[in-house]
């Protein structure tokens, strides 16, 4: 483990100080975005004397990538990148993100801490299941695996049955999966009829989408497995921004020394305080071909006093600021369903959340398994008790439908698709 993440407060925040101000000076000469931005606000790398003065920069946000599609954003010349990656665009263009060498390197590095302080060594078998291609999860993760010394087996999303066969047969002790994912590769063994309980797989890293507590249990209860929450995204640099310790269990830490972390409020932007829930955005301390000063994530979050490490750490991410639905005037997060789903123990953790209109009035179905075939009865009864905890806990009247197991369609590559909102189609 590299010494600088059990380094004091005062070395961490000046290392940050000194990287920030880098940062600042990489973007503002290179990238004409920056500058302008810059200068219409009438700020200047310079005038980051501390930490706090941050604040005074503007925020960059994923329109801001796209509007420069797709190459107006790098910082270097195109013949010192080595690896471009870019977004499914499913919701505009995509955001293309680069890479040069030593981006690649910290980029690996990082993830190498970061299967490390989840508990694995050298000596591990790393089953990769995040999908390899353009989306950074597959690769971030093995090379980071191979960083450390790990035999990788790059199996990428998909072709669940053969996901099994490999974890039978190959023996791995990790698993780097979508958590939405890994309950479906679990449903394919309880399917086989295999005791998922005894698998090799002793740890699980599980990103690319926000994993609740109900999911969390789910994993937990049908695995011997440690399961941990590894943080990122491409624009900041891929899976590793921060992971969390297989010790302590108590959230993703922020790998300080290449990311500074900000809380704001979403609405009014204000920089929050620690302990604070709000907006997480990220500025990056070391990034070569794409500097991003002041990141809003969208992530809704709150940074977390040091634990396992010197470095701070983010409570487990309960929803999206962009992705919040608006039902009848309540703000409702598909991780909130999630949690209400758990409450009710006949019903499994898959679900999928459709919003529609009757008229003027916006309505929410709520489509959830059993997770045994069960009577009409007994459905009818998960339907109502999920109903009333939803009411109850988060205000809406929605509808609840309880379907047998595996009528709900399963991923199999990259995220769970929650919500259907057909207001927007």
């Amino acid at each position: 483990m590299d010494s600088i993440v059990n380094a004091s407060r005062k070395e961490i925040e000046e290392l940050q100080l000194e990287r920030v101000r880098w940062t600042l000076n990489h973007a503002y000469e290179n990238v004409l975005h920056y500058r302008q931005r810059f200068d219409s606000l009438g700020v200047h790398p310079s005038d980051l004397k501390t930490l706090k003065d941050l604040s005074r920069f503007p925020f960059t946000e994923k329109k801001d990538l796209r509007d420069n599609y797709p190459y107006q954003m790098f910082a270097v010349a195109m013949k010192d990148v080595v690896r471009i990656h870019a977004s499914s665009g499913t919701t505009g263009k995509p955001t293309v993100v680069a890479y040069t060498k030593r981006d690649v390197d910290n980029w690996s590095s990082l993830v190498a801490r970061s299967i490390e302080i989840a508990g694995g060594t050298a000596q591990d078998i790393v089953q990769v299941s995040y999908g390899y291609g353009l989306f950074t999860g597959g690769l971030g993760a093995h090379y980071g695996a191979e960083s450390l010394g790990c035999a990788v087996i790059p199996m990428s999303g998909g072709q669940t049955e053969k996901q099994v066969a490999m974890i039978m047969d190959l023996k791995p002790s990790i698993i780097m999966v979508t958590p939405s994912y890994m309950l479906t590769i679990l449903d394919e063994m309880q399917r086989q009829g295999i005791d998922t309980k005894t698998i090799s797989l002793r740890i699980g890293i599980f990103g690319a989408e926000p994993w609740a507590s109900a999911t969390k249990s789910e994993i937990r209860s049908r695995t011997s497995m440690v399961g941990v929450d590894i943080y990122g995204l491409s624009e900041i640099m891929g899976p590793g921004v921060a992971s969390e310790s297989g010790l302590t269990l108590d959230g993703p830490i922020v790998w300080e020394d290449h990311f500074y972390p900000e809380i704001i409020d979403p609405i009014t932007k204000e920089v929050l305080p620690d302990g604070e829930e709000g907006e997480l955005v990220i500025t990056t301390l070391t990034k070569e071909a794409l500097p991003m000063v002041r990141y809003r994530t969208r992530d809704l979050t709150k940074l977390l006093e040091p634990t396992a490490t010197s470095m701070r750490r983010i409570s487990p991410i309960h929803g999206r600021s962009d992705d919040m639905l608006i039902i009848r005037g309540v703000n409702v997060f598909p991780t909130q369903i999630e949690d209400m789903i758990a409450k009710v123990p006949s019903l499994a953790p898959q679900y999928l959340l459709v919003v529609d209109k009757e008229g003027s009035l916006d309505t929410l179905e709520v489509k959830v398994e059993i997770r045994e075939n069960a009577s009409d009865d007994a459905m009818m009864r998960a339907a109502n008790e999920l109903a009333h905890h939803i009411k109850s806990m988060i205000g809406v009247t929605a509808k609840v439908t309880v379907v047998n197991p595996f009528e709900i369609e399963r991923t199999s590559v990259g995220k769970a698709k929650r919500v259907l909102d057909k207001r927007v189609l």
